[in-house]
């Protein structure tokens, strides 16, 4: 079991990313020092150690990888990309953690966690995409740790307390977010991005 930050962002360092990504699903890449910081924040908040926890849109499986790595009872990661949850197997694999990863639409997900962890799309392709993340994630776990868009976040606060939950901003970062796509003008665009923290208030 991983007990320290720095030694937990190195192990997430050596994960593969994906080499094809879908500008429709916004298949950016968390990562390693934020992916870290964020199961950290969790971790610290006895939301990961002895937990059932599920990584929402996982990608590559930084989310559920680490989570596992940090003493979690079972994690879960699901994935509308095929692509991506092979990758995520292979990378699990990788550092001899177990995981579960599965192909599906976030909305199908069924079962009981304690923990949510996500870094859904932004919504900058198809409006309001993070919605379902957001929804499904309060309804499977009484705690969530979810990364968005900073511009988005009063929409995103409102909508959690519409669903019967509590939000909070844990945390700032910048998301450099490197050319993969013909509509990106810049080789790195630098994204503010808020951690939140949604608690199921019912």
């Amino acid at each position: 079991m991983i007990s320290r930050k720095r030694r937990l962002e190195i192990a997430l360092q050596k994960l593969k990313q994906l080499e094809t990504r879908s500008a429709k699903l916004e298949q950016y890449t968390t990562p390693a020092a934020i992916a870290a910081d964020v199961l950290w924040e969790a971790f610290n908040e006895g939301d990961i150690a002895g937990r059932r926890v599920v990584d929402l849109g996982c990608g590559n499986g930084i989310f559920a990888i680490g989570a596992k790595l940090m003493g979690a009872s079972e994690t879960l990661g699901v994935d509308i990309d095929g692509a991506a949850i092979e990758l995520a197997r292979e990378n699990a694999k990788s550092l001899s953690v177990e995981v579960e990863f599965r192909e599906s639409d976030v909305r199908d997900v069924r079962g009981e966690f304690d923990t949510v962890l996500q870094n859904p799309p932004f919504g900058a392709q198809t409006k309001h995409a993070d919605r379902a993340f957001v929804e499904k994630a309060l309804e499977l776990a009484p705690r969530t740790y979810s990364l968005h868009n900073a511009g988005t976040e009063e929409f995103v606060s409102k909508l959690a307390t519409a669903l019967g939950g509590v939000s909070a901003a844990v945390k700032s970062y910048k998301l450099e977010i490197p050319y993969a796509f013909a509509f990106h003008r810049k080789s790195v665009e630098t994204i503010p991005v808020v951690l939140l923290r949604f608690d199921r208030s019912r």
